[in-house]
């Protein structure tokens, strides 16, 4: 390797430890970017009733807004409710087990009366595991600024991509090689149109779950049943994981009524889940778009490994886009490429002998026996 060679691959390599350090911040930006599109597409909808672009813009921030809002104000009142009253009601269970515990030892032989367990001997084993939960809650609580503070930030970034977003994405485009640039502008359409049906499709998931659950959880009779609702429907954008950390809250507050409800909303999850992987998710996200459930699994462990929860949450996006690059860089641009340029295109050029100055044969006057023959040439050439 040359000196140049040599300066090329430090710079790579210190290219790709500075985009270590910051892909936090490079997920923020993607999340925006995402945020930002859905809104866009929002926004050209109104336009094409004849709203100016500013008024469509500031629409569908609106919308967004009270959305957010309304999803916390339906969400947060009930489960604060709820699980104050299940805080009240752990003293109570444990003072009907400790009668129960009593009622047992005067049943049972005397000899196994030292093997039953004493309510105050498991509160004292149980209290290394609540310091560590308190702990884990201050640091929750530490870590929920930040969590804040990100927010803003993504609300921020995406208020400045929708007032102007082809001059972002001009300034991206003018990363890459003159040459490549408009291969990169049509990838980029195609990942606009990819991330749109990925946006459709996981509304329309997000609404009959959250449609279901609703009616499940009104049948049996389960208090904060709308709350319950609209939370398994917002989880349901993360796949696999979303249903199972949906259900734990359903179940907690279904202790609550009766212990034959906790296995009745476990039933109803697991009906809903297998309805909306085996009808919903083929039925809208086959048309939006198409990725392996096996693919999508994989992405999940390896961006919540190296993103935590925020690349949990995008998982999918960043999957279908990632798709896109891959499949149109790597695979067309490269490797289906890999070779032609030394492919060779073979031209047959006939040549043939002009009339000389002693031949009788002319234009004006042509001989049919003096001529030359150009079919008869190729004949010998191919014998």
């Amino acid at each position: 390797m040359n000196l140049g060679q040599w300066i090329g691959l430090i710079a790579i390599v210190l290219s790709l430890y500075i985009l270590w350090q910051i892909r936090e911040v490079l997920l923020l930006m993607f999340a925006a970017v995402v945020l930002a599109t859905t809104l866009n597409r929002l926004a050209k909808r109104f336009q094409r009733f004849g709203m100016k672009r500013g008024v469509a813009v500031l629409l569908a921030v609106a919308i967004f807004l009270a959305g957010v809002v309304g999803f916390f104000w339906l969400i947060v009142p009930p489960f604060a409710q709820q699980f104050q009253e299940l805080t009240n009601q752990v003293p109570k269970g444990f003072e009907r087990f400790n009668v129960w515990l009593d009622a047992l030892r005067t049943r049972i032989p005397d000899e196994l009366v030292p093997y039953i367990p004493d309510i105050n001997s498991l509160i004292q084993q149980a209290q290394p595991f609540v310091n560590r939960v308190l702990g884990n809650s201050f640091a929750f609580v530490s870590g929920s600024l930040e969590v804040v503070l990100k927010i803003l930030l993504v609300l921020v970034l995406t208020g400045m991509i929708l007032v102007d977003p082809l001059a972002y994405r001009k300034v991206f485009i003018r990363l890459f090689p003159s040459f490549y640039r408009r291969r990169v502008e049509g990838i980029l359409n195609k990942c606009e149109v990819s991330l749109g049906g990925w946006i459709t499709g996981a509304f329309i998931a997000m609404f009959v779950v959250a449609l279901m659950s609703l009616v499940g959880l009104s049948v049996l009779g389960i208090k904060a049943a709308l709350a319950l609702a609209i939370l398994a429907g917002f989880l349901n954008l993360i796949p696999n994981l979303g249903p199972t950390m949906s259900v734990v809250p359903a179940m907690a507050i279904a202790l609550l009524d009766d212990p034959w409800k906790v296995v009745a909303v476990l039933i109803l999850y697991v009906v809903i889940q297998q309805v909306e992987s085996s009808f919903i998710t083929p039925i809208v996200m086959a048309q939006q778009v198409s990725l392996l459930p096996a693919v999508t699994l994989i992405a999940q462990l390896f961006f919540v490994t190296f993103f935590g929860f925020l690349g949990l949450f995008l998982a999918l996006p960043l999957t279908v886009v990632a798709k896109i690059w891959l499949q149109e860089v790597l695979i067309k641009d490269v490797l289906d490429e890999w070779g032609n340029n030394h492919r060779k295109e073979t031209e047959f050029v006939i040549v043939s002998e002009s009339p000389g100055k002693n031949d009788n044969w002319t234009s004006e006057n042509p001989d049919i026996n003096e001529k030359p023959s150009i079919d008869d040439d190729i004949l010998k050439q191919e014998d």
